[in-house]
């Protein structure tokens, strides 16, 4: 059983229960998606919201007989807006047919991998040769089982006004180093040996989140998981319609990115509002932004 459908509102289900819920899924979809594979297997999605903006894919294939088989379901949230512009590559999970995203985006600092929702126009662009496909953007989301709402840091006017300028400085800095430049190399380097300095000597009297304002790290061995600290920029709180659990659902800006978190009240330690903070684990998903012309 899927370990984060209780962000989604399933939190008490037996698997039995999951698997009918799975079906009905496919059977009453409201959003599917079918297209040839290379190899000429009918390749199906079918997914079904079971709370705004949130629900269930069930993926699989069809037969020679036009029979379904499901390979795996994964639960998912719909992020809103645009996080990334840059270029994506998608690369083919070994154990199953789902794939995953790989960005980099300069704004973070390192490669952010996420698991691909829409799989089905990305395999439709590779098997009619179009690949790889220019103008794409990301919409970024994700779902957690365990969060910590903080309280936000003080920070004086003229620090908010140098956040923007410090960030957009270090991501030229790290686009320079990418194409092997030593001066901006050296200068990421000797900035990093700052922080760490001064963060070794403040933790020895202060609590770290008072110093650490976000961050975006990997977590544990899966690629497509991270621990996130980040500024709470929205709230909403939905209910799931079949246990009547309810999520809250959080846009969280962090490191320079904005994206949708999901994660059920229970799993929630605080009250999320505008301008508080959020820390905790997420698994990361993505939407590719296809330009429309390239159907």
């Amino acid at each position: 059983m899927h370990r984060y459908l209780r962000a989604i509102g399933f939190s008490n289900k037996t698997r039995k229960e999951i698997q009918a819920i799975v079906m009905d899924c496919i059977r009453k979809a409201e959003k599917r998606g079918y297209t040839l594979a290379k190899d000429e297997t009918m390749v199906a999605d079918f997914s079904r919201e079971y709370a705004e903006g949130m629900g269930i894919t069930a993926s699989g294939t069809f037969d020679d007989d036009d029979k379904f088989h499901l390979d795996y379901y994964f639960p998912y949230l719909e992020g809103t807006g645009i996080t990334s512009y840059e270029d994506v590559t998608v690369e083919k999970h070994a154990a199953e047919d789902s794939y995953a995203g790989v960005c980099d985006d300069m704004k973070v600092g390192i490669t952010i991998i996420f698991y691909l929702r829409n799989k089905i126009p990305y395999i439709k662009a590779q098997t009619m040769g179009r690949l790889p496909i220019k103008g794409t953007s990301v919409t970024l989301s994700g779902l957690s089982v365990s969060g910590t709402v903080l309280l936000p840091l003080y920070k004086m006017p003229e620090e908010k006004e140098n956040v923007g300028k410090e960030m957009s400085e270090r991501a030229r800095l790290l686009a320079a180093a990418k194409e092997g430049d030593e001066e901006a190399i050296e200068t990421l380097t000797l900035e990093d040996m700052d922080v760490y300095n001064m963060i070794s000597k403040r933790v020895r009297n202060e609590d770290v989140y008072s110093i650490v304002d976000t961050c975006f790290m990997p977590y544990g061995v899966e690629c497509d998981q991270y621990t996130i600290i980040g500024d709470i920029v929205g709230v909403r709180l939905v209910t799931n319609h079949i246990t009547e659990e309810q999520i809250y659902i959080l846009s969280v800006h962090c490191n320079d990115l904005t994206f949708d978190v999901a994660i059920n009240i229970i799993d929630l330690f605080g009250e999320p509002k505008v301008g508080r903070r959020f820390k905790g684990v997420i698994w990361l998903q993505g939407n590719i932004n296809f330009p429309e012309e390239v159907f």
